[in-house]
């Protein structure tokens, strides 16, 4: 091993001579004659000789052992998606979750009725009024929050044009004008808009997980569901709930642009526990989507 640099030679190293130099170089930045020396203490016989011969020198071979070792730290763990922004490492959580009949990217064994291809399901009218009704309580719930802002960037996804609310509230009076019965909201809408209430008063980035996922979800396998439900039980009259004013894309690409700008105020670890609640998420809405096949 290198034997260091002794003690003893440290001043005549550093001497007035030899440090005028490299202070006035335009590349390296004026430092003491203190850090000098405890630099050149610990510095190997051979580079501390390379770095007493190269003060006066305008190469500065010390410059360059100072910036290896800079460029050696560990780059920082990517995240999937995060290149392109917050919303598609969301996506990216929220594809794992799903079923291959629900998605090509889907990961998870198919486990319950709901989670089977929409093609093989029974639905009944009644069950998908449930559907609707506790849909609408969420929605009702979501748009509620976003209006009182308990936090001020919740303001940011006001009239977004993806509400759902009064659209679903014109589908449940064509189905009174059709003879039917509307039910009360039951045990899982009322169960997730009390738990989204909550969520948005203390958790605000656990909230918006829930946000992206009922609005985007709705925008693709929902829409998906409604085609199917039109065509088995509807005579394929086609529901407000899946019509939206304006270009849909466009709509969307507006809230993933809002979405991605809140999070860029996020810490990881802040945005990690957004992506935590992408489970949650899916039971509470699985749990509502179950009621077209009671």
């Amino acid at each position: 091993m290198a034997s260091l640099t002794p003690v003893s030679q440290v001043q005549s190293l550093f001497s007035e001579s030899h440090i005028r130099a490299p202070v006035q170089h335009p590349s390296f930045a004026p430092t003491s004659v203190t850090n000098l020396k405890f630099v050149s203490f610990f510095l190997p016989r051979k580079l501390s000789m390379q770095f007493q011969g190269g003060l006066g020198n305008s190469k500065m071979p010390v410059k360059a052992v100072i910036v290896s070792a800079t460029t050696a730290e560990k780059p920082r763990k990517r995240y999937p998606g995060e290149s392109k922004g917050f919303v598609e490492e969301m996506r990216f959580v929220a594809m794992k979750l799903h079923t291959k009949d629900q998605a090509k990217e889907g990961e998870k064994e198919v486990k319950e009725p709901e989670e089977r291809s929409v093609t093989k399901w029974e639905p009944t009218i009644d069950g998908y009024l449930r559907f609707l009704v506790d849909s609408k309580l969420v929605y009702d719930t979501l748009e509620k929050i976003v209006e009182d802002a308990a936090y001020p960037f919740y303001a940011e996804f006001r009239n977004t044009g993806l509400e759902r609310s009064a659209s679903l509230a014109k589908d449940l009076e064509w189905f009174k004008e059709q003879g039917y019965t509307i039910p009360e909201p039951s045990s899982p809408g009322l169960t997730y808009a009390q738990y989204l209430k909550e969520l948005s008063e203390k958790d605000p980035q656990a909230f918006i997980c829930h946000f992206y996922n009922v609005y985007f979800a709705h925008s693709a396998g929902g829409r998906m569901i409604g085609r199917k439900m039109a065509e088995k039980i509807l005579n394929k009259k086609e529901l407000e709930f899946y019509k939206w004013d304006g270009d849909l894309s466009q709509l969307l690409q507006n809230v993933r642009d809002k979405l991605n700008k809140v999070a860029e105020g996020w810490t990881r670890e802040e945005k990690n526990h957004c992506l935590e609640e992408t489970e949650k998420s899916f039971k509470h809405s699985g749990e509502i989507l179950r009621l077209i096949l009671s």
